[in-house]
Formats: C-alpha cells, structure tokens, sequence
C-alpha cells in the first residue's frame, strides 16, 4: 500500500500544464467518439468491443493465459484497420462537420443555405396531408447545412417553386417520378426521382424501402426527411439516423418549424462567427 501510495504521489509530482492538456485533449477524444456514435448500430458494436476486451484482459490476467495476453497487446495494430472499416458511417459524418466548418471559415456566405419560409412549411404540410388522406406514397427531403448535390443527381431536375400542387403531381401514384424522393433547398424543389441510400438499422429494416431511404439519408447527412405510407397513409419523419411514425399534420409542422429556427439559427450563428474572423 505505501509503495502504491508513493508511486502516486510521484505521477502527480510530475503533473504540469502540458500533462493536464494532454489528459484534456484525449478526453475530448473520447467525448467526441461516444456522442458520434450515440444511438447508432456502432454504439452497440462498440460496447461489444470494450466488453470482450475487459473480460479477455481479466481471464489472461487470472489463468495467466499466454496467448490471449499476447493477442490484447498486439490488438491495438488491428484496430487500426477494423476500426475504420465498422465506423466508416461515423467517421464520415465527423469528417463532414468538420468539412461545414472549413468551409464556413473560407467561404461563409457561401455554404449559408436559404432558410425555409413559413409559406415553404406550410406547403410541405399541405401536401403531406393529401398525400396521406389519398394514400400516395412520398418520400421528400429537406435539405440542412450539408450539401445533396450527389443525391440531386441521381434524379431529375426540376428546379422549380415548391407548392403543395406541385408535391402532389410529383407523386401521383401513375407518375413517372413518384417512386423517388423529392429534395427541397430553401423554397425550391431541386430534384424528383431522386435515389437514396438505405438504412441498415433494424427499427427501418423492418419497414419499406422508402422508409430506409427516409432514415438512410438522415444517417448520412442533417437533412430531415418526410415519408407517406403508401399502404396506410402514415406520416414519419427521420432527423439524424431516427424515425418518428403515426406524425400528425399539426404535429409535423411543429417539427418543420423547429427544423426552420435551427436552421435560421445556424446561419445567423455562421454570419457572426465569419464577422468576427
């Protein structure tokens, strides 16, 4: 005990400024990782990671295991490559964050995004709420900071100002584009038929395409998306990797308008941040 003590006192003897924003640094670290991956499929993956390497750790530590200690001490060189694979999803997103912030840094004006209207709502409300009362499927996106240019492609173009009208032509169930989604900046819609990536989550596997989709490009991006039931007529809406289904048209456009003061929010805060610059 007192030679634990005195190796104790000795580290912190040692202790100085670099050691106390070395700690800090790392524990940002690891702040950063758990709220990445927070209600994500790599959360689970990584408390199953930290569990089997505790219990490996205790087992060699007890039994005097040779080989299973030799294995966690060279384990660090395999988690260099398997890491990146399992968490690709994550470290993307972290990597396009960290992209917006560049971005704001050297173009500021330019990676502002036109917030949507009150009028933008309520026609996405008013559309939704046909589309659901005739049964039309629907898939439709709002766009956030991050970019869907890549997505925009994948459809057709259309570039054209959005109205309930509009929506509803779009994703008449005989159109030739209503099987795709609808992505939506500020007050125009960008592109119909648009492909999107689908989600591996098991609360979306268990629904239709179009809701994977709906939760797939919210995994990828801080987009909002918006999803009619072609065979009940529900309404759901998936932010950030969730699905919230059974959505109210008084309830959805409580969530658009949210969605719009995070967003003028978010540009009024870029603007300030650019000024002081």
């Amino acid at each position: 005990m007192h030679d634990l003590i005195s190796q104790i006192l000795t580290s912190f003897s040692h202790f100085d400024l670099s050691s106390a924003l070395d700690i800090a640094i790392v524990a940002l670290l690891f702040y950063g990782v758990l709220m990445l991956v927070r209600g994500t499929r790599a959360d689970q993956v990584l408390r199953g990671v930290i569990l089997l390497f505790i219990f490996f750790a205790i087992a060699a530590s007890v039994f005097h295991l040779t080989m299973v200690d030799w294995l966690l001490h060279n384990s660090p060189l395999v988690l260099l490559v398997a890491l990146p694979i399992i968490f690709q999803p994550e470290l993307r997103r972290a990597l396009e964050q960290v992209g917006r912030t560049s971005a704001i840094v050297s173009h500021p004006l330019a990676t502002l995004q036109t917030p949507l209207q009150s009028s933008v709502g309520d026609e996405v409300v008013d559309a939704v709420e046909r589309l659901s009362e005739r049964h039309y499927g629907a898939l439709i996106v709002v766009e956030g900071t991050t970019g869907l240019e890549d997505f925009v492609r994948s459809g057709v173009r259309v570039d054209g100002d959005l109205s309930s009208d509009l929506l509803m032509s779009i994703f008449f169930t005989h159109a030739p584009l209503h099987d795709g989604a609808v992505i939506i900046r500020g007050d125009r819609v960008l592109a119909a038929g648009c492909v999107l990536p689908l989600s591996d989550n098991p609360a979306a596997a268990s629904r239709g395409t179009r809701h994977r989709a709906a939760v797939g490009i919210t995994e990828q991006t801080d987009a909002v998306s918006i999803a009619v039931s072609e065979e009940t007529g529900t309404i759901s809406v998936a932010r950030a990797g969730h699905l919230l289904s059974g959505i109210s048209p008084d309830r959805l456009r409580r969530y658009i308008e949210a969605f719009q003061s995070k967003q003028a929010m978010q540009s009024q805060e870029q603007l300030l941040a650019a000024a002081g610059r």
